[in-house]
């Protein structure tokens, strides 16, 4: 049951949700004030910020007219200030945003923020990576030259105005934290990461401190940030169980819930709500509850206001878009969209390295590796697509698919081999038409089959009798976006162009094209 937290008469609007604190004395008041100067002092010409909400993670307040405000956080914790829209947030030493503080003694910490430029944007650009997921610095080294480099040299990181790492910052070395902060830091962008299964202390014997490493670098493990166009929650969804197989499970904690219930009381819903996770919130294996179901119902039930819900998870290495409906708890008017986003990481870094000595990492759907792109409209609306790294120079690949079929076939053969494009962004709802040297196009079909493109990196791995790579390519998998059609043999005898175009739902027509011979032979 939501209750308001003791407040000074006449000094705060206050908002709070959750028991935790109960016995636990408000701190001296704190303060969120407009740093004018950009010097992280309060000076006394700047003024407080009315209305921002600031969070221990589990009660929620607003700030006065003077931009005071109590918190329950006594001789320690953490405590976050929510971004207003309308203003920035000066960066750590890291190049982090500082949104949070520790709290140490009895005053709740005072946040700077820095009023925004004010320039009218078409939309906001967010870069989302899935699982960065490094092992060692030579796989930093990779992220650097494969992810992060071509964005700065592309332009890409200006014109962005957010950045989002959805978990598994590292794969189980906590230590490389520093460097990777550096690498992903050099885009210049604030940048809010969410926790992954691979960023836990498991020393730890509970889920309660497993993520003391990541939130001395990250902050809170969950929280809320605004910008003009959207709402973002990111937040902890790794239950973590240690001595229990599986060791973790999808779930939300009653701390988080009590949050959210505070936030979302007064979170805006003119504007996009994105909620930015690591576990998929739908089930990855067949009967097996991946993400636990009640807390899955309690919280599309806390969403179901908002008109306008994206959510962004990672964690599978591979690429899927789900349209949650009342199977899986959603009871909204419309379906709610999930895109569970690919692996900046591609298949960890594995697989037959490139010119540069960079392992060519697709995914085990036939994904390359890479990171994604979500546009914010001004009306709630949202576009999003995927961009491989370093796309390689081939007619056959783009950055939207990669077709795969046989060079030559025997003209007069049974017509059944297949030519396949795998759609990266691409769902059951996605067409996808082609035609062979300009004739009329014609429907491909849908298949859930594994791309034959990596099964024949399998096969080469397989057939090759030293390693091609420090790691093997994944063993593929059934990917959700794969078309197919049956090339014709019953045409002329010479090269034959094969046009594909698959219909984005945010960018329209997407192309590519393929060439493959016909020949005669005798048995």
């Amino acid at each position: 049951m939501p209750r308001l937290l003791p407040c000074l008469a006449g000094l705060l609007t206050c908002l709070a949700a959750g028991t935790a604190g109960a016995a636990t004395p408000p701190c001296e008041p704190g303060a969120v004030f407009s740093d004018l100067d950009g010097d992280g002092r309060r000076s006394p010409n700047e003024p407080g910020v009315d209305g921002v909400a600031v969070s221990d993670g589990r009660t929620l307040v607003r700030t006065d007219a003077s931009g005071r405000y109590r918190l329950p956080v006594g001789e320690g914790g953490m405590v976050f200030v929510v971004k207003p829209p309308a203003f920035d947030l000066p960066r750590r030493e890291d190049g982090l945003p500082a949104h949070w503080q520790d709290v140490r003694g009895s005053a709740c910490p005072a946040f700077g923020l820095q009023p925004a430029a004010g320039v009218a944007r078409p939309a906001l650009e967010v870069l989302v990576f899935g699982d960065p997921q490094p092992k060692s610095a030579v796989d930093v080294d990779y992220y650097r030259r494969d992810i992060v480099d071509p964005l700065r040299a592309s332009g890409e990181a200006a014109g962005a105005g957010l950045g989002l790492t959805l978990g598994d910052v590292v794969h189980d070395d906590l230590s490389l934290y520093p460097a990777m902060n550096a690498v992903t830091a050099s885009l210049g962008l604030p940048w809010l990461h969410a926790p992954g299964n691979h960023d836990l202390d498991f020393d730890s014997s509970h889920d309660i401190g497993s993520l003391a490493t990541f939130q001395g670098q990250y902050g809170p493990d969950t929280l809320a940030w605004e910008e003009p166009e959207a709402s973002f929650v990111v937040l902890d969804n790794v239950v973590y169980q240690p001595d229990q197989r599986p060791a973790y499970v999808g779930g939300i904690r009653e701390d988080q819930f009590a949050f959210l219930e505070a936030y979302l009381a007064t979170a805006r819903r003119d504007r996009l709500l994105v909620l930015a996770a690591h576990i998929p919130f739908f089930d990855v294996a067949p009967g097996q509850e991946t993400f636990r179901h009640g807390d899955r119902a309690r919280l599309f039930g806390m969403l179901r206001p908002f008109p306008k819900v994206l959510l962004l998870t990672a964690h599978g290495h591979i690429q899927r878009h789900v349209w949650h409906d009342g199977e899986s708890g959603w009871q909204g008017a419309e379906p709610l969209h999930e895109y569970n986003v690919g692996a900046a990481c591609g298949a960890f870094w594995s697989g037959v390295k490139d010119a540069d000595g960079i392992p060519d990492a697709t995914m085990a759907d036939g994904t390359p590796n890479g990171h994604a792109r979500l546009q914010v409209f001004g009306d709630g609306r949202y576009a999003l697509s995927w961009q491989p790294s370093r796309q390689q120079d081939t007619s056959a690949s783009t950055a939207a698919m990669r077709l795969h079929g046989p060079r030559v076939l025997r003209r007069g053969s049974w017509p059944g081999t297949g030519l396949f494009a795998n759609v990266y962004m691409g769902d059951a709802a996605t067409r996808v038409e082609y035609r062979i040297d300009g004739g009329e196009w014609e429907a491909m079909r849908r298949v859930e089959v594994a791309d034959p493109w990596l099964v024949a990196q399998n096969a080469g791995d397989d057939a090759s009798d030293r390693l091609r790579g420090y790691d093997r390519a994944p063993e593929a998998k059934p990917s959700t976006h794969l078309w197919r059609i049956n090339l014709p043999t019953d045409l002329a005898v010479g090269v034959h162009r094969v046009e594909v175009r698959a219909f984005d739902r945010w960018h329209g027509a997407q192309h590519a094209s393929t060439t493959y011979r016909l020949d005669e032979a005798s048995p």
